[in-house]
């Protein structure tokens, strides 16, 4: 697999419920995260995941845009908690070395119901 396939499986793993397989197969020993809302190791932010997809069993996760440049990965996507969500407009920016992740910054921004840009979020 090369990164951009790497991150997509990755990414649709967690989201999924299958954070431990994400993080196993993915995930170098030596991963940091930037979440604010969680502690920065690994564990935290895989079980943190799984509990998302448990609270959330219709999540729907779609990917937009991947972007590669050396040795980063990023990804534009729309992540919903139910079928019914707005949802929010999401990107994950992750650091490689060799091939597994060792770093993940990520943002989000919620979908408003009402936008003044006719050209939307994706």
């Amino acid at each position: 697999m090369n990164r951009k396939e790497i991150v997509r499986n990755f990414l649709k793993l967690a989201a999924s419920g299958h954070s431990h397989e994400a993080f196993r197969l993915h995930v170098s020993p030596k991963f940091k995260h930037h979440n604010s809302h969680f502690k920065g190791d690994a564990a935290t932010l895989m079980l943190a995941m799984e509990e998302s997809a448990r609270t959330n069993p219709n999540k729907i996760f779609k990917i937009h845009h991947i972007l590669e440049d050396e040795n980063l990965v990023a990804v534009h996507s729309h992540l919903k908690q139910s079928p019914t969500d707005i949802g929010f407009a999401v990107v994950h920016i992750l650091k490689f070395k060799e091939d597994k992740i060792i770093e993940l910054w990520d943002l989000g921004q919620p979908i408003p119901k009402e936008t003044i840009n006719e050209n939307g979020m994706f």
